[in-house]
């Protein structure tokens, strides 16, 4: 690495390191100032932080292979997560959220479901829930975060002492970036999580910009077009996909479509909208999203907070990873398809590849500072929301429930300290990105969906309910993991063996039929959560759905008092602002790739839906009182 670059990175990360420790005294009033910023945090800073923690590098890895191995219909891919619960949680989740006025997603559960046995049982399965899907997507980060660095940076990391590798290199890295990005986090909590993903973000859209700027100016549209076909930039497709590839020049790209496991692209997408749905009303899991609605000013700011959020996430992000894959078109694909062991892994090493050896002096190190900006934005965002749920739903609420606040603040340390350990030890077991991307998002959320989706729209449903359904997701999801990463020792042809051999996404309606059971035995084999805690939730909160029961006593005690009937209209901005936000990923990406009439036919796209979702849904929030 040059020189210049080398002093760029480190400049990012002396800065990186200043302004979190410089606002971390502002962490130190207590719980809620760590965790929340005291609800004191502009709502347009709050939305650049949750942005850029959405930014991250292992995804920009993944996003890359996609992009180049699938084309543009790749960006249906992300609906696996699913990206559209964003546009859920804008549209009116962001909002019901918001009115409990409490510190965590298990903390909130106590409103919905009282806080008698039932409640804290409900209470206690979500706040291990919570930290179990921290500890998870630590390991994707430290994976991620390795394989990206090892790639990039020259010297060989690997400890060793005597014939046994202590840690290899990318595990070195991994440690050293961690450990960088935890001492701030530890030490400012929100303050300093918020002040510093505002700064990383400015740096990633900057990177975004140069590399799409270098892009453009060094291929030119004959260099592009020699490699892609118009498939590759059909967003269209049928129960399978059609050969993406020129297949007398690189067939065996085709072949590692057919290899991937994503070649039956309509039932995977059929699966990703069943999932997505699902996933979407059962609201954001209790990490760094749902952190940042519940640390806004007003109910007013958490629906802008959402909606601002979806507006800079996507363009900057797909600038960056759609001037990548041109570079690696170009320049990467000849070399790809001479490898005769070509993987699904070495689509995940495209981006550092390019940036090592492709990309200029200076854009290098800006791309690098943006990219480590990326990473440290989404690691400190989850290291700041997982203790937040040992300290205030665990340890205070069962255990030292009258404490000082500085008491506290050091038991958020120890907790941070150890969900940062347990994500790293489990981080050295995972054998790729894309195995922790599919557990996280199929399996571990899969558990999560049933429960979280029917606590909204039935009133019948009560904490045993909850508990129980969380319960055997989160069971059916852990043996998934375990069997997964243990595949190799299981005997081939048998039958754990052919069923963990199924795709994580396919598993999704078995993990949500146990949890569903799970659910409904709960609630039918006990009793109704009480009327006066359903009351109060239901008048405060205002979900629409079956919630009849408990709308009729409110209506006799208050006879002004009226339901939801927005179903139909928030359903609307939902199809609407899932077209607003695909625009989003596919303008910069048809632009890039010098498809002049697809970029004209997806902006005309972009401003009808915004158009659309001002009148629709920003002129109704106007109207929510402060």
């Amino acid at each position: 690495m040059h020189i210049i670059d080398v002093s760029i990175i480190v400049l990012y990360i002396l800065i990186t390191l200043f302004v979190g420790i410089w606002v971390s005294k502002k962490a130190s009033k207590g719980l809620k100032s760590y965790f929340l910023g005291g609800n004191d945090i502009k709502w347009y800073f709050l939305g650049l932080s949750n942005g850029s923690g959405m930014f991250d590098i292992s995804g920009t890895a993944l996003m890359v292979g996609w992009l180049f191995l699938y084309g543009a219909k790749s960006f249906m891919l992300m609906w696996l997560w699913p990206i559209w619960n964003q546009i859920f949680i804008m549209m009116f989740l962001a909002v019901w959220i918001r009115r409990s006025n409490i510190m965590t997603g298990s903390e909130w559960i106590l409103t919905r479901f009282g806080d008698d046995r039932a409640g804290r049982a409900s209470h206690k399965i979500v706040a291990i829930f919570a930290v179990v899907a921290a500890i998870g997507f630590i390991a994707y980060f430290f994976e991620g975060v390795g394989k990206f660095m090892t790639v990039i940076l020259p010297w060989d990391l690997t400890l060793q002492i005597g014939n046994s590798v202590l840690f290899n290199s990318e595990q070195s890295y991994a440690l050293i970036i961690i450990f960088l990005t935890t001492v701030y986090t530890i030490k400012g909590g929100m303050f300093s999580v918020v002040a510093t993903e505002v700064l990383q973000y400015g740096i990633m859209v900057i990177a975004g910009v140069l590399v799409a700027g270098y892009a453009f100016y060094a291929f030119s549209d004959a260099d592009i077009s020699n490699v892609i076909t118009a498939e590759w930039k059909n967003v269209f497709f049928g129960w399978e996909l059609d050969e993406h590839w020129d297949s007398s020049k690189y067939q065996a790209f085709n072949n590692l479509v057919d290899s991937e496991g994503y070649k039956m692209f309509g039932a995977l997408i059929g699966m990703s909208l069943f999932k997505g749905f699902f996933a979407s009303i059962a609201g954001p899991t209790p990490s760094f999203d749902m952190q940042r609605i519940l640390s806004t000013k007003t109910v007013k700011e958490a629906a802008y907070m959402a909606g601002f959020t979806n507006l800079i996430l996507f363009i900057p992000r797909y600038l960056l990873i759609g001037g990548v894959v041109v570079i690696a078109l170009v320049v990467l694909a000849p070399e790809m398809i001479a490898n005769p062991n070509l993987t699904g892994a070495d689509l995940e090493i495209i981006l550092p590849k390019v940036i090592n050896f492709h990309v200029p002096v200076g854009i290098k190190g800006l791309l690098l500072a943006g990219l480590l900006a990326a990473f440290m934005s989404t690691f400190s965002a989850f290291v700041n929301a997982g203790p937040a749920y040992i300290v205030n739903d665990i340890y205070k609420k069962y255990f030292k429930p009258v404490a000082s606040d500085k008491h506290y603040i050091k038991a958020s340390h120890i907790a941070s300290f150890a969900v940062v350990g347990l994500g790293v030890f489990m981080g050295f077991f995972a054998d790729s990105i894309n195995s922790l991307t599919l557990w996280i998002t199929s399996a571990l959320f899969g558990g999560y969906v049933a429960a979280n989706f029917l606590k909204w729209i039935w009133w019948r449903f009560n904490g045993w309910g909850y508990f129980w359904g969380m319960l055997a997701g989160l069971i059916v999801a852990s043996i998934q993991f375990i069997l997964e990463q243990n595949k190799a020792n299981l005997g081939e042809g048998s039958f754990l063996y052919e069923l963990i051999s199924i795709p994580a996404i396919y598993l999704f309606p078995i993990i949500f039929g146990f949890s569903l059971l799970g659910s409904f035995f709960g609630t039918f084999l006990t009793k109704p959560t009480d009327m006066v805690t359903l009351k109060a939730f239901y008048k405060n909160v205002r979900p629409w759905g079956w919630w009849t029961p408990v709308y009729k006593k409110l209506k006799a005690e208050d006879p002004d008092f009226t339901k939801n009937n927005d179903f139909w209209l928030d359903m609307f901005n939902v199809v609407i602002g899932v077209i607003w936000q695909s625009s989003m990923i596919l303008l910069p990406i048809y632009f890039i790739f010098r498809d002049y009439p697809k970029t004209g036919i997806v902006f005309v796209a972009f401003v009808v839906t915004s158009l659309i979702l001002k009148y629709t849904w920003l002129d109704r929030v106007k109207r929510i009182p402060n």
